[in-house]
């Protein structure tokens, strides 16, 4: 099987939490995923949870892939996770920007992903398969689409190897990004972010927040489900399910899961989208990662 499978979780904050993860851990690992990569809070907020998660991961047998972000932190606080990171036998980072953390001023020694990229590198030369994010929406910050399109050339040309985006509902979004980042003469493997949807309400707080837009065709049929949990859980896995088989036939390299550290739906896309490439694609949009 040709397509690629990775999944993302973010660290619990309970040890209940804990347990539950590792039951929907093992269920996700029977997919074969490439790797299970793990979210770090604003300004490395959770970073001693994630570190924990990542450990874990890796000591089961698993690819793990901490996510590092740079903004709020110095770079020695960064060398001396990149350090730990090695001693643990990780050799995959997502890096990113990351938030402000609430009450926190100062944007700390690095501000902006390229920054960070160009730092791992010149600190651990290829240690490091370095992964950064895409935006086939454009990230909500950017004042153009020209200039978020630029802003993702540097962190390439700063080193990284390849990206995962944000999640969206519009595949068209994508090849219009894939097109746009392939005439600047970008070539790394760009991975579809893909969220399953499991509640609308939490779905529309997500996007909200993050700028990922919900179609409005989409957004009404939602609503006039209200409270029916069946028709949005239905709704929701044929919306996806959809939109992975368009992705993977346009030649998408692989998908990344938002799992929200649940293995059921994940599960079930995977298990109808995972074949497709190897029935033949069109090759639009890049290779594996």
């Amino acid at each position: 099987m040709n397509t690629e499978l990775s999944i993302e979780f973010f660290p619990p904050q309970t040890d209940e939490g804990v347990a539950k993860l590792r039951t929907e851990r093992a269920k996700l690992a029977a997919l074969g995923p490439k790797f299970f990569s793990v979210t770090y809070g604003a300004g490395g907020s959770t970073r001693e949870r994630s570190l924990a998660i990542v450990e874990e991961i890796a000591a089961e047998g698993h690819e793990a892939t901490p996510h590092l972000s740079c903004i709020g932190s110095t770079r020695a606080g960064i060398r001396e996770t990149l350090a730990g990171f090695k001693a643990a036998g990780i050799r995959r980072i997502v890096a990113l920007r990351g938030d402000l953390p609430s009450g926190m001023a100062a944007p700390g020694e690095l501000r902006y992903a390229n920054e960070l990229v160009e730092f791992i590198r010149a600190e651990t030369g290829d240690a490091f398969h370095i992964i950064v994010a895409a935006y086939p929406e454009w990230h909500p910050q950017a004042i153009t689409p020209a200039a978020d399109l630029q802003n993702f050339a540097r962190k390439v040309k700063a080193g990284a190897d390849a990206a995962i985006t944000q999640y969206f509902y519009n595949a068209d979004a994508y090849f219009h990004f894939m097109e746009k980042t392939r005439a600047l003469g970008i070539e790394i493997p760009i991975i579809p972010g893909i969220m399953p949807i499991a509640s609308f309400s939490r779905l529309a707080r997500f996007s909200d927040a993050c700028g990922a837009d919900i179609p409005r065709w989409m957004r009404r049929t939602f609503e006039s489900y209200s409270d029916d949990a069946a028709s949005i859980r239905a709704f929701g896995l044929e919306i996806v399910t959809r939109l992975c088989e368009r992705l993977l036939r346009g030649g998408a390299p692989g998908l990344h899961f938002y799992s929200m550290n649940t293995a059921a739906l994940t599960t079930e896309i995977w298990r109808q989208v995972s074949g497709i490439k190897d029935q033949g694609s069109e090759t639009r949009a890049g290779t594996a990662m």
